[in-house]
């Protein structure tokens, strides 16, 4: 049943005003949708992101949501450009060279938006 159905993504937020401007500055998204629960985004294809304001944003240290794209060190610099700063590991099973970890799966790259969230690029292999 749920093999078919559309996924959207709910990332927290303590202060919705400072990770909407962020999302704008540095992502260059703007909302789809305002409303009581949060602020809404649209991306390539049919998936969401509702970001809602809570007092629990930025206390996940997991990867909160990934992007796959064509050309990680495209994006990458992009997103550089803009300020975004990316996370560099050291530790078993992951390292990361320049921001980017490699695997069989492919290559990725890890960076945290305004509110401490994790967010993820992931160039498919």
């Amino acid at each position: 049943m749920l093999e078919s159905c559309v996924t959207y993504s709910v990332l927290p937020a303590s202060d919705l005003r400072r990770a909407t401007q962020w999302y704008r500055d540095k992502l260059g998204l703007e909302p789809e949708d305002t409303m009581e629960s949060g602020v809404r985004y649209a991306t390539g294809t049919d998936a969401k992101i509702l970001i809602y304001e809570t007092a629990n944003a930025g206390s996940a240290k997991n990867t909160a949501m990934c992007w796959i794209v064509p050309d990680i060190e495209d994006a990458m610099g992009s997103l550089r450009e803009k300020g975004v700063v990316f996370e560099d590991y050291d530790f078993p099973g992951l390292k990361t060279e320049n921001g980017i970890a490699t695997d069989s799966s492919g290559r990725s790259s890890w960076f945290r938006d305004s509110e401490g969230n994790y967010l993820c690029l992931t160039e498919l292999s």
